[in-house]
């Protein structure tokens, strides 16, 4: 089991459910989408929403059980590559008795956006999410054939 060392906590909002009385499927990409932002705010020191410097390029989920309301999900998140333009994002959704939900992750690019072209991860960057990760992270995914 993966330890992710940033967690943050997401409400089932009542609007989140489909007829089948879950949460609908699309909701898994706004969880992820919650964590990614808080860890973007605290652990890469970027607070302003005008501070995202990245585009989604990618995303995959796997839905493992039923999410339902009313509850506080559990959204871990870690970055598992950070490769020299790109890095990468996984993701767990847990239940308040700690079963997984969903599963997955995604693919960012950094990005200027005044330029409208891709860009380097700033070394700086690159420095907090390594430590805050526990040390150098691959510049790139493993491929299993």
């Amino acid at each position: 089991m993966t330890q992710f060392r940033f967690r943050h906590p997401v409400e089932v909002r009542f609007r989140d459910l489909d007829l089948g009385g879950h949460a609908h499927h699309s909701q898994a990409l706004v969880y992820f989408e919650e964590a990614r932002t808080a860890y973007w705010r605290e652990v890469a020191g970027r607070p302003d929403p005008g501070d995202v410097d990245y585009i989604l390029a990618e995303a995959t989920v796997r839905y493992r059980r039923r999410v339902l309301y009313p509850a506080t999900l559990e959204v871990a998140v870690q970055v598992s590559v950070l490769g020299k333009k790109h890095f990468e994002m996984e993701y767990e959704v847990r239940d308040p008795d700690g079963e997984l939900l969903i599963s997955g992750s995604t693919v960012l690019v950094m990005y200027d956006y005044e330029s409208e072209k891709t860009a380097a991860v700033p070394e700086a960057l690159r420095r907090r999410i390594e430590e805050h990760e526990g040390g150098p992270l691959p510049r790139r995914r493993s491929r299993i054939n």
